[in-house]
């Protein structure tokens, strides 16, 4: 239990796209209501309504952004969660999708998937590597948002955004893994009953921490509630924390992280041109396919030798790891062969003085401390972070008509107190280290036409993208289920809509997952 406390606060920033703020904890039980919580405390609304333009033909949409209660075991209401909802105008409900989007953390909203990649609007910030510039802000329509396949729900977890917890709730009821994958599900067959949408196609799309509710919350929507899913999209997945490239050092024995970081590290290398020229010279695929085939066929092995590797080997190992980093071979000797994500953040660009990013490590920053051994900030979070909250507290003010005068919670870490154990299903005992992979397999087994799209980043240090090929090809399922399976890699961070290009890809392949796998054709 001692090395899983000391991964925690590296645990709670995994993949969640935002940085470390810190909000007012929430009221105790029992407590008197504070006047400023009254607003919270019954379900409510505001419609309003709206068009965008995606592929040239315009799509009329109601928005809807409201709350629902969810009751503790005594009936009383004790979580209010947002959401905001988009509806084409004119369709059969029954005859058209419905995706549930949510982001990760655990403890953050959904204000990066709403106004960075599928809302009607999106929010404009500077290309990779650079800082967007203070306020005013563009906020623009977007033509890559997913109405054009499927109506869109974007909800906020529990304390998060404009969810928050209500005097009658215990934290403890919704600040875990199965505790918050319990809390979406009751989230979600309340909005299906609110909305009528109980016939209509239903997918989950997750991001970061969101990948690992996904396979939480489809088993429990799968087997609990009897709703069959026809998709879920995982976007810079993590499963199995134990695969996690922050802190592996705190986890010693197990080496993967290392190897499955390494491809993540080769293409931001290569991004930035520090490889040696034979390697620079060649095609960003050659660099990665490189990285991965020795990642599996030669650098694992040399860790899982431990102490008694030769010298002479961990010399070449070390030569053959500086050709596809580009980091000096002493500091691979020095380091054991072991670099973390924060270490190699630190160290690649620190002799122009720059700390690279850890959710898109195209970013660059100043190092705050040249003398420290690993970064002390992400540049990507905060290059591009404040814009994303003052875009969407304007818009939910000004378009939306909701949440006038109150706190916009973009992200709530430090107050959760998250309970990191899983039990997974068919087993007896809870996991410490959260490893939910086989909550998605029995899920996919339970419902075996159940399709899968996972999609990540080749500049993801959070979590790369070579981590989650790994996890989705060790899953639990027979070689039939696996065809439901597949994978898109974009030249972008963890946040891949964060480069247009990227957008604009990932709008196209997922809509064309939607279309294929709704059962409306």
């Amino acid at each position: 239990m001692k090395s899983l406390k000391s991964l925690l606060p590296a645990l709670l920033v995994a993949a969640v796209g935002a940085p470390l703020w810190a909000a007012p904890p929430p009221p105790a039980p029992h407590a008197p209501v504070p006047k400023h919580y009254l607003y919270w405390t019954k379900s409510h609304e505001s419609v309003t309504y709206g068009s965008v333009v995606i592929d040239g033909k315009r799509v009329k949409y109601k928005a809807v952004a409201g709350t629902i209660i969810l009751r503790n075991h005594k009936h009383q209401p004790a979580m209010s969660m947002f959401y905001i909802a988009y509806f084409k105008r004119g369709v059969n409900p029954s005859r058209r999708p419905i995706t549930f989007f949510y982001n990760g953390g655990p403890g953050s909203s959904t204000v990066w998937l709403h106004m960075g990649a599928y809302g009607p609007y999106r929010i404009v910030t500077a290309p990779a590597p650079n800082h967007t510039p203070a306020a005013p802000y563009r906020i623009v329509p977007n033509h890559q948002s997913l109405l054009n396949a499927t109506d869109e729900v974007f909800i906020d977890a529990p304390a998060t955004g404009f969810s928050r917890l209500l005097p009658d709730g215990n934290p403890k009821d919704y600040f875990g893994v199965d505790q918050d994958g319990h809390a979406f599900a009751d989230f979600i067959v309340q909005f299906l009953s609110k909305f009528n949408r109980w016939n209509s196609p239903k997918y989950l799309y997750g991001e970061s921490y969101g990948t690992t509710r996904d396979a939480v919350l489809a088993w429990i929507l799968e087997n609990d509630k009897n709703v069959d899913l026809n998709g879920i999209v995982f976007q810079s997945t993590i499963l199995n924390f134990d695969t996690s490239i922050d802190g592996p050092g705190m986890n010693p024995g197990i080496n993967i992280p290392y190897a499955l970081a390494l491809p993540t590290f080769a293409a931001t290398s290569w991004y930035h041109k520090r490889l040696p020229a034979s390697m620079q010279s060649l095609p960003l695929t050659t660099v990665i396919h490189d990285a991965e085939h020795f990642a599996m066929h030669g650098y694992l092995a040399a860790l899982n030798e431990g102490n008694v590797l030769p010298r002479a080997r961990e010399r070449a190992v070390a030569e053959r790891l500086h050709e596809l980093t580009g980091l000096p071979v002493r500091y691979w000797v020095r380091a054991d062969l072991r670099v973390s994500g924060g270490e190699y953040e630190q160290e690649l660009m620190l002799p122009f003085g720059d700390t690279t990013g850890r959710l898109d490590t195209r970013f660059l920053g100043p190092t705050m401390n040249p003398l420290a051994r690993t970064a002390y900030y992400d540049p990507q979070s905060s290059a591009i972070s404040q814009a994303y909250v003052a875009a969407f507290n304007w818009y939910t003010e000004n378009v939306l008509k909701f949440g006038a005068g109150h706190y916009y919670r973009p992200v709530y870490y430090g107050h959760l107190h998250w309970n990191f154990k899983n039990r997974a299903p068919f087993t007896h005992y809870p996991q410490f280290m959260p490893n939910v992979m086989l909550n998605l397999a029995a899920a996919m087994k339970y419902n075996p036409d159940l399709k899968v799209l996972v999609l990540g980043g080749y500049y993801d240090l959070a979590t790369p993208f070579y981590a989650a090929w790994y996890q989705f090809e060790q899953l639990p399922i027979s070689r039939k289920l696996e065809k439901n399976v597949s994978f898109r890699w974009f030249r972008s961070g963890h946040m891949i809509y964060v480069r247009r290009r990227s957008l604009v890809s990932a709008h196209k392949v997922v809509s064309r997952f939607i279309e294929e796998t709704d059962n409306l054709h």
